[in-house]
């Protein structure tokens, strides 16, 4: 009788086109590059130390994602999103983060659970010390992570979609300790929630959340 085959961690190593991606996204979300400004391929390259080639191509995953978009004889643009973009954009998102916490509360195992959980203990310490950039993307791999849970991966496509095209709002949405403190509040309410299967409760935080998030950012706008 044959042994089982073991499965190992595939080993993953980030290439140049990802990098440049992470860095260029990180100056659209912190505001250096900013709404309906054209990226100048030469600056920005000579900022992050690249060529051109790697620098287009990771403008071209953000035209993808919706965070840039390239424009005839203006080449690419940081888009800017008005407030009824804003609105329409996080409903959708509302409903799709209730349905896949739903799911999550019912079929997710408790080691998934687990891991949510730790993420979220990751982001309270960036939190205390006011690591504002990394404790956005920890913030944003949370969400992402609860509709993971539901293992519908058509429901995690469509919202990795939309979640990625508001990421520089939903940034400037924390600015300032009350919107911040407030923001961090709902997400405790939602790991409890979550903690305890309740999926009613997770459902109505989450709208809570998406609700105090348009709120926050409207201000912005």
């Amino acid at each position: 009788m044959s042994e089982p085959a073991v499965e190992y961690p595939r080993i993953t190593r980030r290439t140049l086109h990802d990098e440049v991606l992470e860095r260029l996204r990180d100056m659209i979300i912190e505001g250096r590059l900013a709404p309906a400004q054209r990226i100048n391929e030469g600056v920005v390259g000579a900022q992050l130390g690249v060529s051109r080639t790697p620098l287009r191509e990771a403008i071209k995953t953000l035209a993808s994602e919706g965070l840039v978009e390239i424009l005839p004889a203006k080449g690419a643009i940081v888009r800017r999103f008005s407030a009824r973009d804003l609105a329409d954009i996080l409903e959708v998102l509302k409903a799709l983060e209730q349905l896949g916490g739903r799911i999550a509360c019912a079929e997710a195992s408790d080691a998934t659970i687990e891991a949510i959980h730790t993420l979220h203990k990751e982001m309270l310490t960036l939190y205390e010390t006011r690591n504002r950039l990394e404790y956005f993307k920890l913030n944003q791999a949370i969400h992402s992570a609860i509709v993971a849970a539901s293992e519908n991966a058509a429901l995690m496509e469509m919202h990795a979609t939309l979640q990625s095209r508001i990421k520089r709002l939903r940034f400037v949405g924390n600015e300032g300790p009350v919107k911040w403190a407030g923001a961090v509040a709902e997400h405790e309410q939602m790991m409890a929630a979550l903690l305890t299967r309740d999926a009613t409760e997770l459902s109505r935080i989450i709208g809570l959340h998406m609700d105090a998030t348009l709120l926050r950012v409207r201000e912005v706008l």
